[in-house]
Order: structure tokens, then sequence, then C-alpha cells
């Protein structure tokens, strides 16, 4: 029942450092050896250390015994790119991008498209593969040992990437044995009748796993060299908080000394897996969380100090709004971190504001684009950009908000109070959205995808035990059925915004319930009812984005 997967250790050795003339900001170390084995249940990786280095570089060890490669094609294929001297641009390609042997031709054709590029190729897992692996670990705790070859979403899983091989005319030997592990793994999770935080992880893994190594070997066999990565077998380095890992500092030389030796040595695309790292302490397979591929590009970015990072999506960029609202929504054609990351927090189909964390550390441009239409321009977002002109780039709705009204004279002239007040919802683990304050209250909303994505049960018990406590000190008024319009803009024309949008939201007869602008002063959130607020967005942005009013000009210039 042990199912075994090969994954990073990292080994640095005692010799000369290395400075590559892109990584100026980092001392890499010279080589790193990889392995492990992680069973079903647990790990044995002993001798982890952590030591100091010169320029605060964190190095780890970990004991090895073999490396896991494959697709090392050594025929005579054909280099990719004029200029070899240096990998150029990370792509990044999500899930409906690589969902079926059609598209991952489509992907492999868009990445020939741009000869003079030397991109890093990160993959997500292939279409729905990740909700069906998770669901497959869920039927294997209670379905029994012998029935786990039965289970639908195992049984969709071998298809889907069997078909995919065959229909690339890949050999099947790149996944076999991973959709044997796959087995073993949830056959384990069925003898042991639960599945930890741990676990799920390395059972997602599999997903990333199959779809790259799919990927390597068609470009292989296109005669374009590629070469498949792990990325928890090329130093992306966390902390063991399992299905949220965050990324450690020691990544980046990591990750930069492992794909610049092998280009130098031996130039093929990588192609690596999203959204996974390895734990520090325990050395297993952990995942980076929402937005966990981006991230994975971004860190590959910042460490290697390239040009630019281009995240493809299915959609021309970041969008005016949801197109799903108001069908004549246009793409943005340029955003500043600060914007994105509002954008994102509030429901855009943005990077995630942790994702985005890397790039803007390494002063790295990243370029949203649609893999069903590469030319579009996209949306590129960059630490700046001329807002001397622009007035509102993009309205943003979150729906089914949670508000409450804490109404208290103990308030007035005291301090604490807000401690208080935040201390209940930080027990209880709900974020909070948005915040307004006066002398003697508090409005706030409940951030829903830390609060619904639980069972109704204990949500409402949840809800209920804030009422209670929050009553201990203050009077508390809940109001479900809320929904957030973010208009995400300038702040030097905070003003005229706000006068546009009470004009359109006055005329509809739609009364705003609360309003508040974020630190970042590039958003201004106002809380309405859900019945209202899809068409509170299509008359705003009729109102902002179709004007004849010159004032009104967003004029997006970079």
């Amino acid at each position: 029942m042990v199912a075994a997967l090969h994954f990073a250790g990292v080994k640095t050795s005692h010799g000369t450092v290395k400075r590559y003339p892109l990584q100026p900001r980092f001392l890499l170390p010279r080589r790193l050896s990889f392995a492990s084995s992680v069973a079903s249940s647990a790990v044995q990786c002993p001798g982890t250390s952590w030591t100091g280095c010169s320029r605060r570089v964190l190095k780890v060890s970990c004991e090895a015994s073999k490396f896991d490669v494959i697709e090392k094609n050594e025929a005579a294929n054909v280099s990719f790119g004029q200029n070899e001297n240096q990998l150029s641009c990370v792509m990044k390609f999500g899930g409906s991008s690589v969902a079926s042997a059609e598209r991952m031709r489509e992907v492999a054709d868009l990445i020939l498209s741009f000869p003079n590029e030397r991109p890093v190729v990160v993959l997500s897992a292939m279409g729905k593969t990740t909700n069906k692996l998770l669901l497959a670990g869920e039927r294997a705790v209670t379905c029994g040992v012998t029935n786990v070859s039965c289970i639908d979403e195992l049984s969709f899983i071998r298809d889907l990437h069997i078909r995919t091989v065959n229909e690339l005319g890949v050999d099947k030997s790149v996944i076999e044995k991973h959709l044997e592990d796959l087995g073993q793994l949830l056959k384990g999770i069925a003898m042991m009748k639960e599945m930890t935080p741990r676990t799920k992880d390395y059972l997602v893994s599999f997903g990333e796993c199959m779809s790259t190594r799919i990927f390597a070997a068609y470009m292989n066999n296109m005669g374009v060299k590629a070469r498949q990565y792990d990325a928890f077998d090329i130093g992306f380095i966390t902390t063991d908080d399992f299905t949220n890992a965050e990324i450690l500092e020691a990544t980046y030389p990591a990750v930069a000394n492992k794909l610049y030796d092998d280009w130098n040595s031996n130039p093929a695309i990588p192609i690596v897996t999203g959204f996974l790292g390895k734990g520090w302490k325990s050395c297993a397979v952990t995942t980076l969380g929402r937005g966990g591929s981006d991230l994975t590009a971004t860190a590959i970015g910042k460490a290697l100090g390239l040009r630019e990072i281009q995240v493809w999506k299915d959609v021309d960029g970041v969008l005016t709004c949801d197109p799903n609202i108001y069908p004549h929504a246009h793409p943005v054609p340029y955003l500043t971190f600060d914007e994105a990351a509002e954008l994102a927090y509030f429901g855009a189909q943005v990077l995630h504001p942790q994702s985005m964390k890397p790039a803007r550390e390494g002063d790295i441009p990243v370029r949203v684009k649609n893999s069903y239409n590469r030319n579009a321009s996209g949306t590129l977002i960059t630490k700046s950009r001329d807002m001397s002109k622009a007035v509102l780039t993009s309205i943003v709705l979150k729906r089914n908000v949670t508000t409450l009204d804490i109404v208290s004279t103990r308030m007035l002239g005291s301090f604490g109070f807000l401690a208080k007040v935040f201390s209940i919802f930080a027990d209880l683990g709900i974020s909070v959205d948005v915040v307004a304050t006066s002398e003697v209250s508090i409005s706030l909303t409940l951030d829903p995808s830390k609060l619904w994505s639980r069972e109704l049960i204990q949500q409402a018990s949840e809800l209920d035990h804030v009422v209670e406590e929050l009553e201990k000190i203050a009077v508390v008024n809940l109001l479900q059925g809320r929904s957030i319009i973010s208009l995400i803009g300038n702040v030097q024309r905070s003003s005229l915004i706000l006068e546009k949008a009470f004009s359109v939201l006055r005329n509809l007869g739609v009364n705003v319930q609360m309003i508040s602008q974020g630190a970042s002063k590039v958003n201004i959130s106002l809380v309405v009812n859900n019945d209202e607020a899809e068409q509170c967005v299509k008359a705003l942005h009729s109102a902002f984005f179709e004007s004849n009013h010159p004032e009104l000009n967003i004029g997006y210039t970079n």
C-alpha cells in the first residue's frame, strides 16, 4: 500500500560560488542533488538542517538518494530560439489551457510562435484533474480498499491522461508509474480511513506531475528539446503548512542554480510543475494554495531575473468588469501591482495577490494574455504607470457578503475596543473584507471565500457565535445577502469617481449601505443589496467606460 514519489531534498556542496550574469542579486550554491521518497502515511527524510550562508542566503540539506528525471531526449533535436545565451521569460498556462491533447498541441504551437523567446514553461494540472483527485481521495476514505479501483474520479483521471498520451503519440511510460502510484496512494487512504492535509498535498501533486511529463514528451517528439522538472526537485522550498505553504527565500538561489546550470550545459525548454513545493522540515510535497501555479511562475521569474512573466488565461487580459455580467467589457492595457492586487482580492480574474509578490519584489512585469487569442495584447502589470489621464480602471463585484454593524458608546474616547472586536474574528479564523468606522460604530463585511466554503451548519454556528460574542460589548446588526462593488481607479480623481458613481446609483434608486476607501488608495468599495448589484455594475460601466464626457475619458497610457 505504499506509494512512492521521488521529490526534492536539497544538498549544497562545498565549492566555489558561481555568479550568473542575469542574477546579480543572489550568490548561488554550485550544485543541487535531490531525492528521497514519500509513503502514503509518512516520509523518511533524515538529516534535515538549516545553516547560514554569506549574504544571508539560506541553504537546506536533506539526505538524497536518487534524482527522478524523464524526457532526456538527446537525439538530434532542433534548438529553441536563435540566441541560447539566456532564458528570457516565463510562460504559465492554467488547467483549461492544457485540458486535452488538442489544447496541448495549441499551447506547443503558441510557444513556438515566439521563436525569439527562450521561455521557462509552467503548467497546471489538466482541466479538472485537481478537483477530481480531491474527490477521489474523499471517496477513498469511506469506500474500502477493495472498491478503490471503482472510484469514478480515478477512472476519469486515468482515461483522460491515457487518452491524451495516445492522441499526442507519446509513450505511455511517462505516466504509467504515476498512475500506478496514484492507485496505491488511494488504497492507502482507504486503509487508513482518513486524508490528512499532508496526504492531500501529495495526492493533488499527481496532476501537475503528469501534465508536465506529457507535455515535455510531446515537445521532444516534435523535435523541440524540452526538459521536465518537478518544482520540488529544483529547490522550491516551503513552510510545512500543507495545502497553503509559503515559499522560503532559499528557493530563489536554489531554483536559479538548477535551471541555469542545466540550460548552460544543455539548452532545453524547462517544463515545470506549478503549485508544488517541498516542506523544509518534513521534506514532503506541499502545495502553495490559491493561485499557486501563478506563484510558481512569478517565483521563477524573480529567481532568474527574467525580462517578463506571462500568465496565459482564457480571457484577453484583465477586463473592465466581469463579461458574464456585462458583455461589452474590454481589456485593460496597463495596471499597477497595487491595482491588480485590489482587483484580484475582490474577485477579478487576475493573479492572486500573493502570487504577485515575487514579481513586485523583483520589479519584473507580468503580462496577462489569452491562450485562445494569442494576438491580443493582454494586460501588462508593472510597479507604476502614467495615471495622468486615467480615471477608472475596472469595476469588480463580490457577491454574497455578510455585513455587520457594531454600535457601542464605549468606543467614544476609549482605547482597545477595535482590538476586542477583531480578536473575536481572529479566534474564529474569519477574514474581514471592508471596514468603515465612526466614533461609536464599526461597519464591516466578512470574506465569503473564508466563510462560505465551510459546511452550512458550521457557517450558521460561526455567525451565531460572532454575534453572541460581539453582543457582550456592543449592539450588533447582522445583514446577509449583500454585495461589494469595488471601483479601482486613480486616487487623484477620487472626487470625480464618487460624484459620477453616486449620480448613477441615485438614478437607479439604489441606496449605498456602506462605503470604504482602501489603504492602497486605489480602491473605493460600495456595499449594496445582492439583487441590485448586477444592475449597478452595468450602469457604472456604461457611465465610466462608454461616456462621451471628456472628463471621463479613461485614456489608458503606460
